[in-house]
């Protein structure tokens, strides 16, 4: 675990060029002791970096159009004593200089607390495999952007599915706004998302489908201005390359993201359908 320790400091001291240093610090901490818990108590647990690239929209509020934009992504999800924690550092820097995605950084990190775990008992009915009490932090670089998540997770049993969630949380706007050199803060608002992993196997070859679709509630921000709803799709279509070519399963993966934003980053019109060329190195 002390090398995926020196992994995150590595893409700390190559990516970040730039952004409210206050925030990424205080993100990195946070996924840092997250990480450094599961040392000592993990029960499973799932290390990767992603290497994205494809041509993302632009926002008009940023200048419109599109640019071809690399995204390394730190993620990490484990299970413990009282439930799974997951997170990731999304570091984008496109090929153009203006402002938006260069050198900038968004991290998430949500911590499940399981009900059938805290109180030894079991929450399955039905379809229902569990039920937690779920709390999730979203930062944003440039944008000095801070968002609290509380809410409830439902996690599925259905075939084939290695796991399936849907989460329903609060969107609770703690951002610096405008006076903090960011973007306008917001009114509160929600959000539901559906989270999965559907591995299979196709005449002895290994592939996976796995992501999320989450929707956003509309809000206003801090200038009265509407910031519309938002539905964000990003499965991820994995071939286990390494399997195939060293015979080490679940260590090397290639295939494709498909990003499908609507209003994207809240500006009503503003949908992106854009393919992403995808590796996934498992630690």
């Amino acid at each position: 675990m002390a090398d995926k320790l020196k992994v995150v400091q590595k893409l700390y001291c190559l990516q970040y060029n730039g952004g409210n240093m206050s925030n990424f610090v205080r993100l990195l901490f946070v996924f840092l002791i997250a990480l450094t818990n599961d040392l000592a108590a993990a029960e499973w647990s799932n290390t990767e970096l992603h290497y994205q690239r494809g041509n993302l929209d632009v926002p008009n509020f940023a200048g419109g159009g599109d640019v071809a934009t690399d995204v390394l992504t730190f993620q990490h999800a484990s299970g413990w004593k009282y439930g799974e924690n997951f997170f990731f550092i999304d570091f984008l820097n496109d090929s153009k200089t203006d402002g938006f995605n260069d050198s900038d950084y968004y991290g998430e990190l949500y911590v499940n607390f399981s009900l059938g775990k805290l109180f030894n008992r079991s929450t399955e009915f039905g379809l229902i495999n569990g039920l937690g009490i779920i709390a999730g932090l979203n930062i944003a670089g440039d944008g000095n952007v801070r968002k609290y998540l509380p809410g409830i997770r439902l996690s599925w049993k259905l075939p084939g599915f290695a796991f399936l969630n849907t989460d329903i949380t609060a969107y609770l706007d703690d951002s610096g706004g405008v006076k903090s050199g960011g973007a306008p803060a917001e009114d509160d608002s929600y959000m539901i998302d559906v989270n999965w992993a559907f591995p299979l196997t196709i005449r002895g070859h290994r592939f996976s489908i796995e992501g999320h679709v989450e929707y956003i509630g509309q809000r206003d921000n801090e200038f009265g201005a509407e910031v519309s709803e938002w539905l964000l799709a990003q499965p991820q279509f994995r071939y286990d390359l390494g399997k195939t070519l060293f015979d080490t399963p679940d260590q090397l993966y290639v295939g494709v993201e498909w990003q499908l934003w609507l209003n994207k980053l809240g500006e009503k019109g503003t949908d992106e359908s854009v393919i992403q060329a995808l590796v996934v190195w498992r630690l």
